[in-house]
């Protein structure tokens, strides 16, 4: 099949540009380091507010879940950028893209630490109260070193997405990896010797990532 390909690879057009490849590849890397810590401090958030006492928090947590969940993060983006922030006047989309992103992120975060939770056998909760630990000694020491254990596999899953999802920032014109790319190609018309590289850059980013997730979870065994 390969053998009968006509296409003509030129990757010296395309080499004259590396740097706006280094570029947007460490901008990916910034914007998907801060967008996974910010989407964790999210989902825990909700996590614990789904099961709050009070209703307007609860209401609110799955309001904001099944709002996220329910559309297209590129819809997201559109109307969180050109709509809210613009209107705010935040003008640096950086930030407003990495906060997009973290959003999105933090609805799927939340139903992982949520299920993981939610797992635990109930005669842990009973046994800790038992004992006379308050709330925060039950899930610090007891609940949640189990929960992360069985969240881990779908966090790891979760926060590759959020790398690969960047992408879809360059609708608003943040030179990341995959805009950069994009204009290298529209420059050198040159397709191939432009996507092949991203496809290995996002590889890159993504499997340190499960490769050390794995490792962490035979060190917790």
């Amino acid at each position: 099949m390969f053998s009968s390909m006509t296409y003509n690879f030129n990757w010296a057009h395309v080499y004259e540009y590396k740097q706006k490849f280094i570029n947007g590849f460490f901008m990916t890397v910034i914007i998907s380091f801060f967008a996974l810590i910010l989407s964790f401090l999210i989902g825990l958030f909700f996590a614990y507010a789904q099961n709050s006492k009070l209703i307007i928090l609860r209401f609110f947590a799955r309001f904001y879940i099944e709002i996220i969940r329910g559309t297209p993060l590129l819809v997201q983006i559109l109307i969180f950028f050109y709509v809210f922030a613009n209107n705010l006047g935040f003008e640096n989309r950086y930030i407003v893209g990495t906060c997009i992103l973290a959003i999105f992120s933090g609805a799927y975060v939340c139903e992982i630490i949520r299920a993981a939770i939610e797992s635990i056998e109930k005669e842990q909760f009973e046994t800790s109260l038992s004992l006379g630990m308050s709330n925060y000694q039950m899930y610090r020491y007891i609940i949640f070193p189990q929960a992360f254990k069985r969240m881990l596999p779908a966090l790891t899953g979760q926060f590759a997405s959020i790398i690969k999802d960047s992408s879809l920032l360059s609708i608003i014109a943040i030179s990341e990896f995959t805009m950069n790319a994009q204009e290298v190609d529209a420059i050198t018309y040159s397709t191939l010797e432009s996507y092949i590289p991203l496809a290995i850059g996002y590889l890159i980013l993504t499997y340190p990532i499960s490769y050390y997730t794995k490792s962490l979870e035979k060190k917790i065994k």
